[in-house]
């Protein structure tokens, strides 16, 4: 019990692991199979800084800085991982030329005019059906 008590003090202000961490210490391992096979140089140069980075950012005490990292590293992957998602097929986004709030719309299975009102601002949207999957907006219109 001595030794746990002395490495959670050792850790007590420390930054720890997060998103980046775990993918940084995945690329490590990914890149040390690789190189079993390969017996790269440069490999090994880029494993090394891989792990030193590692072990600064988890011992590093400077947690405001290494939690922007973390941040910039999600909406990077969010961004990726957006580009590979399914689309919605049952709703419609479109944005409320007012207030800019975007407006989930069921997907109309008629074509022809639609009309919907927005929740935030109040104001009615007149909507063109074209075909199932577009819908347009054509005009705007005050109660």
């Amino acid at each position: 019990m001595k030794f746990i008590n002395k490495v959670n003090k050792f850790m007590c202000g420390r930054y720890g692991i997060d998103e980046l961490y775990n993918f940084t210490f995945r690329l490590t391992i990914i890149l040390m199979i690789i190189n079993l096979f390969s017996s790269l140089k440069i490999l090994l140069i880029i494993e090394m800084v891989l792990i030193l980075s590692l072990l600064y950012r988890s011992m590093s005490k400077n947690i405001t800085k290494r939690k922007k990292e973390n941040q910039e590293f999600l909406k990077i992957k969010n961004k990726i991982l957006n580009l590979f998602k399914p689309k919605d097929k049952e709703h419609i986004y479109k944005k409320c030329p007012k207030c800019k709030t975007t407006l989930k719309l069921p997907l109309p299975l008629k074509r022809g005019i639609k009309h919907t009102t927005c929740p935030t601002c109040k104001k009615r949207l007149t909507l063109l059906v074209l075909r199932k999957k577009k819908i347009e907006i054509i005009s705007k219109k005050k109660k």
